[in-house]
């Protein structure tokens, strides 16, 4: 197994180019299922959840293109012979549930694990199924998976009660083949779901409103194959503005989605930072001392979720009190327990934690316990005195492509070992 070694207290100069967003290509993925034909997806990441979810394409039956280019994906489903989404693979992936609309919308059957709960918290895909349902699916629920079937949805209009990226995704990958009018209200507006949204109306569906809390699909008889590059990932990007500005350096941060990170580009110059758009990109120019500021997280445009633990990192060293308020997952401090081995000052009360900035973090080593938190992890190491070695790092390799890599190239002291 992998670890991240990390020398800390060099600052970071240079450039670095942002990768294609997981978030963005896991959906599309998904929605090649709709269509027989050759679909091809460009600005892929080579990550560890896209080859899982690969997998998941050929046990349904998927040709995927083994000549390819690096960062080119080429998709072609022209029958399921078993339509499942079996335990051993939706439990590494939560995305892997993406398949149960493209399957219904196009094969009329599908049967899919439930996803259950993971470090993050629980996950229900209670808006999925409540969906379908309304569109006139039939649904059973035995033995730990949901079989879904239906010889024709017909249009619906649908509330969720709460705001889902997944379940936004998967309605509109179910409606696209629907009789008539599908509305989705209480919708997701990421930009991963515009993405998704973009690519399906190349295809020949009949989308509009995403971005916008109300989603309406027309249903369509037939789709065609499409050719789409997907989104620069925006938690990456911010991952990168996080790390400038945290170890005073001077960073351009090349393919970063500017227009979706209003938050964090508030958020940092809160904290002193000069974050400046560039012709070729973002640059972050970070300064000490680092102001302590409030975070709460909530659904986008709000402060990502996923950058919650990154900006606590940050806040371990800054001048002051900072209050961090994780409003989307339940369970997303778990990072809390390896800072404080590093000598952060940070008290948790339910969905609150309280960080008191310290003069100096201290190499560790450290488990990283979820994607995020590898991240945060990593950043803390870069600005600790020491050396700090981070385990677990397959949680890592879901998300992030090459990020040691990307890091050294700005100078950092970081290498990737056998444990």
């Amino acid at each position: 197994m992998d670890k991240i070694v990390i020398q800390g207290g060099n600052r970071l100069v240079g450039e670095v180019t942002v990768s294609g967003a997981k978030n963005a290509v896991l959906p599309l993925m998904a929605a090649s299922l709709l269509v027989d034909g050759w679909n091809t997806i460009t600005n892929v990441p080579k990550l560890r959840d896209i080859e899982t979810f690969k997998i998941l394409l050929n046990h349904l039956g998927s040709e995927i293109a083994s000549d390819s280019p690096e960062g080119t994906l080429k998709i072609r489903t022209k029958d399921v012979a078993s339509p499942e989404a079996p335990y051993e693979l939706v439990k590494t992936m939560r995305a892997a549930v993406l398949v149960l609309g493209p399957l219904v919308s196009r094969f009329k059957r599908a049967r899919v694990s439930l996803p259950g709960g993971c470090a993050i918290g629980a996950r229900p895909i209670d808006l999925h199924i409540k969906g379908l349902r309304q569109m006139g699916a039939d649904i059973a629920i035995e033995s730990g998976y949901v079989e879904v079937k239906a010889n024709k949805l017909k249009g619906a209009k649908i509330y969720m009660d709460t705001i889902t990226v997944t379940g936004t995704e998967n309605l509109m990958l179910a409606a696209v083949h629907a009789d008539g009018m599908t509305t989705l209200e209480n919708a997701a507006l990421e930009p991963e779901v515009v993405c998704l949204a973009d690519a399906l109306n190349q295809m020949g569906a009949h989308i509009s409103g995403a971005g916008t809390d109300t989603i309406r699909i027309e249903g369509v008889k037939e789709l065609r194959p499409v050719n789409v590059r997907v989104i620069p990932d925006r938690i990456e990007a911010g991952t990168f503005m996080v790390a400038s500005a945290m170890t005073r350096g001077n960073v351009l941060i090349k393919d970063c989605p500017y227009n979706y990170l209003d938050s964090l580009n508030q958020k940092l110059k809160e904290t002193g930072a000069e974050v400046n758009q560039e012709e070729n990109g973002v640059r972050v120019i970070g300064d000490w001392p680092i102001r302590s500021i409030d975070v709460k997280t909530i659904p986008y445009p709000g402060f990502p979720t996923d950058m919650q633990a990154q900006i606590m990192s940050m806040m371990t060293i800054a001048s002051g009190l900072s209050v961090i308020t994780e409003t989307v997952f339940e369970n997303r401090f778990m990072h809390v327990s390896e800072l404080k081995r590093m000598g952060a000052d940070i008290t948790v009360d339910g969905r609150c934690a309280v960080v008191r900035g310290v003069k100096r973090l201290s190499g560790a080593p450290l488990m990283a316990t979820d994607l995020r938190a590898s991240a945060s992890l990593i950043l803390a190491g870069l600005v600790a005195e020491g050396k700090t070695e981070v385990s677990r790092i397959y949680h890592l390799d879901r998300g992030y492509e090459n990020i040691e890599k990307k890091l050294k190239a700005l100078g950092a002291k970081i290498e990737r070992t056998k444990e």
